[in-house]
């Protein structure tokens, strides 16, 4: 399916150090590397030594890092290679601006909204697995896909999965998408059983493996509560129609009901390299090295009702499309501080819901955003309140 290209495409991979884009690399390797992809640019955080390694091994022109801090880190790390280093919010323009037929956008929380919208309006296809574009900004970032020409395919492993199992052709027969999860480690626990974990037992996911922060939210469920608030943007439906099931063997990952009672699922190994293979590849399908299911050694797949008090976060996704506007900006801002003050052990496992669910009713009057600055502008009060409150309960402790 590649080998019908005249020249390659060009790729930028945001988040490249990252699982997911770990994983992307590996993909690329997989199915031609230089051959069949030129990689303009590989964007990372702190971890410099990775990024100047991944960037000499599949010949980027740019290597950035977001933190300006490690500039010299990563110029060093970087020094003979011939590629150029760059840091901080302009290094991430800079790479944004290229001209990439394919973005990989999995930098973490709202940090890679700008880069991904700015790659969005220069007309690249935008494989998303960043979920806080269309949570933070999701009209407006999906306007700007459009009016760019491009294209927007998911990559988290249930959006994945509705995109392979929606037939265009029926848009109208549609009545319900079903996101499954596996419940994460603490699926079964009560509330008095969470209370207090800790972060390292919060990231111990039973099937996936994922970075800190997606890990947290899994053990949360604030994963699927950001999820259930982009499936809306992604797939233009009502969130009447966005249902959740826990489904702890992660072997269905997603399902779209239709009018006439059937329901069509995708189904596969808990492996990220096959949605990212896909959307790397769309329409075709490429032969990929992964685990293929064995339905004997199977044997059941099980399923349960998610339970919203004692995960909250899902509540909250649905209080957050009903409400609408920015509310899905306030709730993921103020999610990101708490999870960041939970890690510091500053605040306990239930309490990140609490923040948010607190922060959400504090801004309740917050309108929609016309542009831009207005979802920055939320982004920005939102986690000045939700500060204030993880310093109120430090106080408290």
């Amino acid at each position: 399916m590649t080998s019908g290209r005249k020249a390659p495409r060009r790729l930028s991979i945001f988040g490249s150090t990252g699982s997911i884009g770990q994983n992307t690399l590996d993909v690329v390797q997989q199915l031609g590397g230089r051959e069949n992809y030129e990689i303009l640019a590989v964007t990372g955080n702190d971890n410099v030594d990775l990024l100047a390694e991944q960037a000499k091994s599949v010949g980027a022109r740019l290597a950035v890092t977001a933190n300006a801090e490690r500039y010299d880190a990563l110029k060093a790390a970087l020094a003979g290679s011939g590629i150029t280093p760059a840091a901080g919010v302009s290094g991430l323009a800079e790479a944004a601006d290229m001209d990439a037929d394919w973005v990989m956008a999995s930098i973490v929380g709202t940090a890679g909204l700008q880069p991904t919208l700015s790659a969005a309006r220069m007309g690249a296809t935008i494989a998303l697995a960043n979920k806080e574009c269309l949570v933070s900004a999701g009209d407006l970032f999906v306007d700007a896909v459009r009016k760019g020409g491009g294209q927007l395919i998911p990559v988290d492993s249930e959006h994945s999965a509705i995109f392979q199992s929606l037939d265009e052709d029926q848009r109208h027969a549609v009545e319900r998408i079903i996101l499954t999860a596996s419940g994460g480690p603490f699926r079964t626990w009560s509330r008095a059983e969470m209370a207090n974990v800790t972060a390292a037992v919060a990231r111990a996911h039973p099937n996936w493996s994922m970075g800190l922060k997606i890990s947290i939210g899994s053990a949360s469920m604030f994963n699927k509560a950001l999820e259930m608030i982009e499936a809306k943007h992604l797939f233009d439906i009502r969130p009447d129609q966005i249902e959740v099931i826990v489904h702890p063997q992660s072997v269905i990952h997603s399902m779209v009901g239709y009018t006439d009672g059937s329901v069509i699922a995708q189904l596969g190994s808990p492996d990220m390299r096959t949605a990212i293979g896909y959307a790397l590849e769309y329409p075709q399908r490429p032969a990929l090295n992964v685990e293929r299911l064995d339905f004997a050694r199977l044997s059941r797949l099980d399923f349960e009702a998610p339970d919203e008090q004692r995960f909250p976060a899902l509540r909250l996704a649905r209080v957050a499309l009903e409400r609408g506007g920015l509310q899905g900006a306030i709730m993921n801002a103020a999610e990101e501080v708490a999870f960041h003050a939970f890690v510091e052990e500053r605040i306990g496992f239930l309490e990140m819901a609490d923040i948010a669910e607190a922060v959400m009713d504090l801004m309740i009057s917050t309108g929609a955003a016309s542009s831009m600055d207005d979802v920055f502008a939320a982004d920005a009060e939102a986690r000045h309140r939700a500060t204030e409150l993880v310093a109120t309960r430090d106080k408290a402790a």
